[in-house]
């Protein structure tokens, strides 16, 4: 049986994380399966929560001669995490590289030899076995690290577009705008026609996005930041956001813009706000305090969480093929990654360089290559 080194994420009930590499077999594929040398897998902000959880990685330690590294949690965050305690997981969402066996399905077979991105939630590792269903099949000119991030960002893109259209909506709100993901979905909306305002917090991102063609960006460090929005949301009429920063008041000063413009030409009472709904769904958590809601939009919205898997699971399964394909042939132009730095295992490890990619800078991103030495 084939062995894999793999990383392995741990957080006591003691209040102390251990990330290790270790070896594990690699179980023989079922009928369904294949499995894939892992030769790129990203490092996305929504793994990093999994990988450390609560931990004060600033105080972090690396045993070298056991691959382990060490962290105590911050104080009273345990209650947070309870259903993981004393679990030794698996880490790495998403990944790429060489299918080198499979499973007796006619369709597992065929893609012996092919490069594919993955998601598993266990791509931190020399080897995966997945479910051939958990695949994008790439061109043969793609690279393993072309195809790194085919799932996480340009899945989400790409169900944002779709979720606007679902819900009856015409524009939208995005929010860390000018993250890979934002530039991704700029490019999206940019080809399809859609009107998208786009938040950022410094001039640099706003460039950045201009630059690829942005028409409404709004930089929330500006004296003008609430003007400027209302003034996007109402050459855009957007009433649906997706906001990836989850803590402060920026959801309420989304719906609040999105009210004001939906009740600018009212009469006599309006007791109860606008009647077109007025939607964001958080899907991620860039600031961990709380939500705050001042609540001056009326009655009819909503905030709600939103995640990629159990949005692709409310499509058939025909539209989710198709997704997949836009993606791997567009993973050089629209779906382009561009990567700082490739990282072995134990640089991933390392107190310093966890420093580097956890600071989530934007334009910074990292991939782990399990044969790099």
């Amino acid at each position: 049986m084939q062995s894999s080194k793999q990383l392995f994420t741990l957080i006591t009930s003691e209040g102390q994380l251990e990330m290790t590499l270790r070896e594990v077999n690699v179980p023989t594929p079922k009928p369904h399966e294949v499995v894939v040398r892992i030769e790129a897998a990203p490092i996305n902000p929504s793994d990093m929560w999994p990988m450390f959880g609560p931990a004060n990685l600033a105080e972090a330690t690396l045993d070298k001669a056991k691959m382990k590294l060490h962290a105590a949690l911050y104080p009273g965050m345990l209650s947070r995490i309870s259903s993981r305690l004393d679990q030794e997981l698996p880490i790495g969402n998403e990944g790429a590289g060489t299918v080198v066996a499979a499973g007796e399905h006619p369709a597992a077979q065929a893609m012996i030899g092919k490069t594919v991105a993955v998601l598993s939630g266990a791509t931190y590792a020399e080897y995966c076995c997945v479910p051939m269903q958990a695949c994008i099949v790439h061109h043969e000119n793609t690279s393993a690290k072309d195809a790194a991030s085919s799932f996480v960002n340009p899945l989400t893109a790409l169900g944002m577009v779709e979720t606007m259209r679902m819900e009856g909506h015409s524009a939208l709100v995005h929010t860390a705008a000018a993250s890979a993901l934002g530039q991704m979905l700029n490019k999206i909306c940019l080809a399809q026609g859609v009107k998208l305002v786009n938040v950022v917090r410094n001039q640099q991102q706003a460039t950045l996005l201009k630059n690829i063609g942005a028409q409404y960006i709004c930089d929330s460090s500006a004296a003008s930041f609430k003007k400027d929005l209302l003034m996007a949301i109402e050459e855009t009429g957007a009433t649906l956001a997706f906001d990836a920063i989850g803590g402060g008041e920026l959801v309420s000063d989304i719906l609040a813009a999105m009210e004001r413009v939906g009740s600018k030409d009212a009469k006599g009472f309006n007791t109860y706000g606008s009647a077109s709904n007025k939607q964001v769904y958080i899907y991620g958590g860039l600031d961990f305090s709380p939500t705050i809601l001042n609540r001056a939009f009326g009655m009819t919205w909503s905030v709600g969480g939103w995640l990629l898997m159990r949005f692709l699971g409310k499509l058939q399964p025909e539209r989710v093929a198709q997704l997949h394909k836009q993606v791997a042939d567009e993973i050089k132009t629209t779906f382009a990654t561009t990567f700082t730095d490739e990282l072995s295992f134990e640089q991933a490890l390392t107190p310093a360089t966890i420093a580097q990619y956890n600071a989530k800078k934007t334009g910074a991103k990292y991939f782990i290559n399990p044969s790099k030495v």
